[in-house]
């Protein structure tokens, strides 16, 4: 079955037989999925397309009405056809190859015309794609919303086509007709540079030079007049040429060049390559683990003339970008360009001072580089040319490694957006560029089963002899995880199971990157090891951001605003600056966000913490910082401690259950570095958390290590607290129904303390009295007839057989 679109809408079965579609709404339908073919469209959309701002009462059965209609037309002209109109979520999808659709067979005709070496080749093939075309694309279905856009851009490529078509005409010499028919075209659409360009030319070629200098001169005036600027590089360029009486060459369908001018013509042997339109890489890899990556990023950059990609370095903004703008090469007729930025004011530049920025100047004279516009194509500043460049051009740049050129990069993107109506603008970057209008996508680590696939076909790559089986998966997959599901480093040590192993190489992570140091050959030196890649990005912060960086991972599984603001403060850092500097942090993709019931959640990836570690070992922070987060999460207990009791408890133990690796990763510190008391206050004041929690075994263990560090503490305040330790330590293990294990260091020298703990030490089931004085020793009982806040571990105690909570 055939669909045409590039003309009144019709159908046609596969004999070449024309179907009629009744109804207009039914018509209005099969327009609005076939300006969509391959991608769904949502009801919500289609109701809207179909009736507008008074859609009927029930609008889904009207809606699923009008599907059905459609199904049985296309079925009475082709059995079977309606299977064609699929309903994937959100909505409907025309499920028809590219070829059943006349402007699917226009699009793939032109791609080929732009990939055709010859003159000839290319006007055939562009020939047979405007052949296709009898009328206006979407002919009275054009004016919504959801086909407009389709429409409009069919239209564009029709344009696009006719200019290369004259384009190669011009190079096999048909100068005299092709003049005449573009007197038409340039009449429909007087505004449009190229095509005025292309009947200068051909009017100079023809012997009309005096009508080729009059063109000019009307389309200089009304430039002028209508929207205020001069020529283009390119029809100014013609203009030069037929002012200068520049000889041409015409191609022969030989493939030899005459150079022909006012009275004479020799040939010239050989003919210079056409300028490809595209720079893009070819991938020597596939991509692997982003599939639904890429479809999104390209649904976003046709909603989208900016869009960038974000993300922390070595998570594959490059190679996301990369792939997804080869897919849209045929969108773009003036082609795809990527621009590498990586080079221009490396942070580590010794030639450049810190303080010195690469300019939009410099930068825009990249892209003219790319864009292949010479040095004097054009007069006026690098920015003016740059715009003059791409205005009426529709083409996709891809600004790649924007973050240590990020003004500039903002500055240059501004300008020629607002030049090129029709220009897309594709940026990687660990930050966005702020403007309006942008769009971020923040490209998130693979996720378990896409990094488990791509390092196991790494690894096979390395060796050969690697299996992804049974036995090896579940160490694989916790490779990837402690990698955080990063490409680049997950990449870099798929490279290791050769030599090491997938066993042996996730013991050895722990030395992350001296593991994963050997460079990656052929690869910038950015990404060649996996410290390159975090070193490219510390270089870029100033001293304030990297300071509250290295001191953030002292935390564990993250922190919240009030932790960052006590913990990283201090030392040149005001206490009320670090929310900035965090956000700026957060923008930078090296710090990720999570949002919570009980507000904002920081947390670094687990090789950029190891890395700020070690960066804060180096400003010798260490210890101090560490004793910082000890102390903050020590006193979160106590603060957290009466209100366990009251009506907030659920609140405080949710807070709790967050923080549970801070607090053992404080009470672990606390007794490394002799702290005795913080840790009996820290483990005094979760007690009741953990037992509540149904934690018996974490408490008994906790209890047993700070009592056996507070051994030989002087003091009554110390004695107090290894007391009411050693109560707690019975109480859960005679909770926990068997026989505890008591403290067994030296008591406190008062005999009746004596005496209490040695009671309190006792054996029996809970509810005896060694477990009454347990009570009473910790001095937290349990308020009477509040039994409905204890979990269900501690309320079947008493029955010695308490569950897990």
């Amino acid at each position: 079955m055939q669909f045409r679109v590039l003309a009144p809408l019709e159908v046609r079965s596969a004999d070449g037989r024309s179907a009629p579609v009744p109804e207009k709404k039914v018509r209005a339908l099969l327009a609005a999925l076939l300006a969509h073919h391959g991608r769904p469209v949502s009801a919500d959309r289609l109701v809207e397309h179909l009736w507008g701002a008074r859609p009927p009462a029930n609008r889904t059965a009207s809606l699923q009405s009008k599907v059905s209609q459609l199904r049985r037309a296309l079925d009475t002209a082709e059995p079977g056809a309606r299977k064609l109109v699929v309903t994937p979520p959100p909505g409907y999808r025309l499920d028809i190859a590219a070829d059943a659709l006349d402007a699917g067979r226009f699009t793939a005709l032109t791609a080929r015309a732009h990939a055709a070496a010859g003159a000839q080749e290319r006007a055939g093939l562009l020939g047979a794609a405007l052949d296709l075309w009898h009328g206006p694309a979407f002919a009275g279905f054009a004016d919504g919303d959801l086909i407009r856009p389709v429409a409009e851009s069919l239209e564009e490529q029709r344009l696009t086509a006719l200019e290369e078509r004259a384009a190669a005409r011009l190079e096999l010499g048909e100068h005299a007709p092709l003049a005449a028919e573009l007197a038409g075209l340039v009449a429909r659409h007087p505004l449009r540079e190229r095509l005025r360009a292309l009947q200068l030319t051909a009017l100079y070629r023809a012997g009309r030079q005096s009508e080729a200098l009059t063109a000019y001169g009307e389309i200089r005036a009304l430039l002028a007049e209508e929207l205020g600027v001069d020529p283009g590089p390119e029809l100014a360029a013609a203009h030069r040429a037929i002012l200068r009486q520049e000889p041409w060459e015409q191609r022969e369908p030989g493939g030899g060049a005459v150079t022909r001018d006012a009275g004479r013509a020799q040939v010239a042997v050989g003919t210079a390559p056409a300028r490809p339109r595209t720079n893009l890489p070819a991938p020597l890899t596939a991509l692997l683990g982003r599939r639904d990556a890429v479809r999104q990023v390209e649904r976003s950059l046709t909603d989208h003339r900016l869009l960038t990609l974000t993300g922390p370095g070595g998570v594959g903004k490059t190679r996301l970008a990369l792939e997804t703008a080869g897919r849209l090469g045929d969108t773009f007729p003036d082609g795809v360009w990527l621009v590498e930025l990586a080079a221009l004011s490396r942070p580590d530049d010794p030639a450049r001072g810190r303080d010195t920025r690469c300019t939009a100047a410099e930068l825009a004279e990249t892209v003219l580089a790319v864009l292949g516009i010479r040095e004097g194509a054009a007069g006026g500043p690098v920015a003016e040319r740059l715009t003059g460049a791409v205005r009426g051009k529709r083409l996709l740049l891809v600004l790649d490694n924007c973050e240590h050129v990020i003004d500039a990069a903002a500055e240059v993107t501004a300008a020629l957006l607002a030049a090129a109506p029709h220009l897309r603008t594709l940026v990687t970057s660990r930050e966005p560029l702020g403007l309006p209008g942008e769009a971020v996508w923040a490209v998130p680590p693979l996720e378990p089963d896409g990094a488990v696939e791509l390092f196991a076909a790494r690894a096979t790559a390395a060796d050969p002899a690697f299996a992804l089986d049974a036995a090896v998966t579940p160490v694989v997959a916790e490779i990837c995880r402690r990698l955080d599901g990063i490409p680049l480093a997950l990449e870099l040590a798929a490279t290791r199971v050769r030599a090491l192993g997938v066993r042996e190489l996730n013991a050895r992570l722990d030395d992350r990157f001296r593991l994963l140091g050997a460079g990656r050959r052929g690869a910038p030196a950015r990404q060649q090891t996996l410290r390159a890649v975090l070193d490219w990005s510390w270089e870029l912060l100033p001293a304030p951001e990297r300071t509250v960086l290295r001191r953030l991972a002292v935390h564990a599984d993250g922190c919240t605003l009030r932790a960052a603001e006590t913990v990283c403060a201090g030392d040149g850092v005001p206490q009320d600056e670090v929310l900035d500097l965090l956000a700026r942090l957060v923008d930078r993709s090296l710090v990720t966000v999570a949002r919570t019931a009980h507000g904002p959640r920081y947390r670094l990836l687990e090789t950029v913490a190891a890395y700020c570690l070690e960066r804060l070992a180096e400003a010798g922070e260490l210890a101090a910082v560490r004793r910082r987060h000890h102390r903050y999460y020590t006193e979160l207990a106590e603060q957290a401690e009466p209100l366990l009791y009251g009506a907030d408890q659920r609140q405080w133990l949710e807070r709790l259950d967050a923080e549970a690796a801070n607090l053992r990763t404080a009470l672990d510190g606390s007794i490394r570095e002799g702290a005795t008391d913080r840790a009996l206050r820290l483990v005094n004041a979760l007690a009741w958390y953990w037992f509540l929690r149904g934690r018996l075994a974490e408490a008994g263990r906790s209890l047993e290590a700070a009592l056996a560090a507070g051994e030989g503490a002087a003091g009554s305040v110390a004695a107090g607290r290894r007391l009411r330790a050693a109560a707690w330590q019975v109480g859960m293990g005679s909770l926990a129904g068997g026989t505890p294990t008591p403290w067994r260091g030296r008591p406190p020298s008062s005999s009746g303390t004596r005496r209490t703990a040695s009671r309190a030490s006792g054996p029996g089931p809970s509810g005896s009295w060694g477990t009454r004085r347990w009570a009473s020793a910790t001095r937290r009982p349990p308020r009477h007839g509040s039994t409905a806040r204890w979990p269900p571990s501690a309320r079947s105690a008493t029955a010695g057989a308490p569950r897990r909570a």
